[in-house]
This record gives structure tokens, sequence and C-alpha cells, in this order.
């Protein structure tokens, strides 16, 4: 794909190459990326996404006033999280013939719309599962040691001035002695409980709240208020959002740990900021919040608040689950090509 890092308005485009497509086959010849900075740091390869179509426009990102005009005369386009409106579709209805949609969520795109109007969707599935594994252990980790806290202590001076060898006042917790309960058991929830097991932690699933318990799976209720750690690994819904609010926060042991990696809005993230400072919980994790980034007056985001770990959404985002996005996003098109698409949504 050239040129690969070009300013966000700059195309990128290769000449025609000549192709007889055969009945069943879909003749594609241009595709747009809208924002190609939230998958490449000019650390992946792109070659083989780049040789799907003669030509390709690349932006690095694109606001939503940008959408009609990029996605305006190209058969394919690349999002991740650049909404597609039902009014983007309407206009270039009979033109646009497939959304390839760079995450396994496909809020982005208006799914009544697309099918109206015959374009395919398709999405990307399990291809972060490593990463987002790795990211959660590493903050349960984090929570259970208090490296982060002590680190921070250190620099601070505290330990140059604490007349002894040691420091050891914040609660040192050994995992092979707690429990992680699991909400959401598919891919990532497995691949959580199978790196919890290798290293001595108990592993419970529980089911969404309002959900009657399956065989071998806890009740919301008696999961959260048994185990040491929560991690969340259910989709956004309207059953799963606010799941997590005050009442069931207060309901967890007051030494326990809450993970989110898998959306916003399924913590109440203002009640999560007044368990935190009350002590209902002893610790959090967030990956995922509603508002993504989130304004300066985001309530998990002041000062004040104890014992709360925050990073950016990246915990889907290691450079082998980046080039896996790349190269599933290369099979999804090559795939709608030959008439046979991948993941399809729509």
């Amino acid at each position: 794909m050239r040129p690969r890092r070009s300013v966000s308005t700059a195309s990128a485009w290769r000449p025609p190459r000549s192709h007889k497509a055969s009945s069943t086959e879909n003749s594609l010849n241009s595709g747009v990326i809208l924002d190609l900075a939230t998958i490449d740091n000019g650390d992946l390869s792109l070659d083989s996404l780049d040789r799907t179509l003669p030509e390709w426009r690349i932006h690095l990102r694109t606001s939503p006033a940008q959408v009609l005009d990029r996605i305006t005369g190209v058969e394919v386009a690349v999002t991740n999280k650049v909404p597609i409106r039902s009014d983007h579709l309407a206009a270039v209805a009979g033109r646009l013939q497939l959304i390839a949609v760079a995450a396994t969520g496909t809020d982005v795109v208006d799914l009544r719309a697309a099918r109206e109007h015959g374009v395919t969707v398709c999405n990307l599935r399990n291809y972060c599962s490593e990463s987002v594994a790795q990211h959660v252990l590493a903050m349960i980790l984090n929570l259970a040691t208090g490296m982060p806290w002590y680190d921070r202590r250190v620099r601070a001076g505290d330990w140059t001035v604490a007349g002894q060898f040691t420091l050891h006042d914040r609660p040192i917790r050994e995992l092979s002695r707690m429990s992680l309960g699991i909400i959401g058991y598919g891919t990532l929830g497995r691949a959580v409980a199978r790196r919890a097991r290798s290293i001595g932690m108990h592993v419970l699933v529980g089911e969404r709240r309002g959900v009657k318990p399956r065989a071998n799976r806890l009740g919301f209720g008696d999961l959260v208020a048994n185990v040491d750690v929560v991690s969340i690994h259910c989709p956004l819904t309207a059953e799963t959002r606010g799941m997590f609010d005050l009442e069931t926060l207060r309901s967890m042991r007051r030494g326990a740990f809450v993970i989110n990696a898998a959306r916003g809005g399924i913590v109440d993230e203002q009640a999560l900021a007044e368990a935190l400072r009350a002590g209902y919980i002893a610790g959090a994790g967030v990956d995922v919040l509603s508002e993504e980034p989130p304004g300066p007056d985001h309530p998990l985001l002041a000062p004040d608040i104890p014992n709360l770990l925050l990073t950016p959404h990246n915990a889907w985002a290691s450079i082998a689950a980046r080039q896996a996005c790349v190269d599933q996003l290369t099979a999804v098109i090559g795939g709608f090509q030959r008439g046979q698409p991948i993941n399809r949504v729509v």
C-alpha cells in the first residue's frame, strides 16, 4: 500500500491490473481505509492487503463530516471505529459493495440500511484473544502486587527515607490463593481462564445478570459476591449496559477486583469511581470506557480515585494481533471477490 505513511488526505494508488471475473465473482476496483491509524503505527506489513485491489485510498483518520466524500466512488470501505450511517449508505447505493469492519463489533455500521441497499458487511473474529488475555492477566497481577503504586513510591523517594530495607504496607496478594469469576465465556473469556488456571487461580464462570444459570455456571449474583476477581468479556447490549452498577459493586467482596476489557458501558463508571473511593471493592482495571477518548471531566479521570488502573483501549493491540487484523481483512476482501464472503454479518 503506497504511500503507507501519507497524511490523512492523501491517497495511495496502484495502476489497474487486468482481471476477468467469473460469474460467481465480485469485481472490485477501488477501496478506502477510513482510519488506518487505529490499526497501524507503521510497524505492520500491509503488502497482502495492498494487492487485493488495484486502487486504495488511505486515510489515517476520518471525521464524521468526511465520511460520505471518502466512501463515494469506491466498492470497498474499511472502517474500524468510523461510523457509516444510513444516509451515507443511501447516497452510495449501487457502487459500494462491501464494508469490512476492522473489529469484531459492528455497531459502527447501520446494518439495517446496509441490508436494504445490498451492501455486504463482514467483521473480524478471534484475532486478538492472546493480546487481550495477556492484558487482563497483567492488570490482575498489578492490582494484586501493587507494583504500579510501589514503583511510584520508590520514585517519590519513600524507599530512600524508609529506614529499612523493604516497603510492603500496601497488601501484596498471591494469585494462587485467589478466585477468578468470568462473565462472558467465549473465545476471550476462555483465553483468560486458561492463563489464570496456569498460575493457580480457581476459575468460576457466571451468567450475565438476569440469565438463568446453565450447568457448570453460577448465577450472576452468586458469582460476583463470592470471587476475588471478576473479569468481564461479554458484549455491550441493552441487557448488559450498566450491569455493574453501584448495587452490584457493593455486593462484591471488599477485597475484590473488577476488570473490564470488554466494552465501556457495561460498568457504570460513576458508580465504579464511588465504589473505589468508598472501599466497597479493592481495585479495578479498566481498558474501555463509554466515551473514547474520554473528556477531561470523565469520572474515572478524577485524581482522587484509589487503586484504579486505566489503559487506553489497547488490550487488543499487540503487534501480532494488529497484523492478524490486517491479514484477516485481506481474507475478508478476497473471500468477497471470490463470491464466498467470510465473517459475514449482513
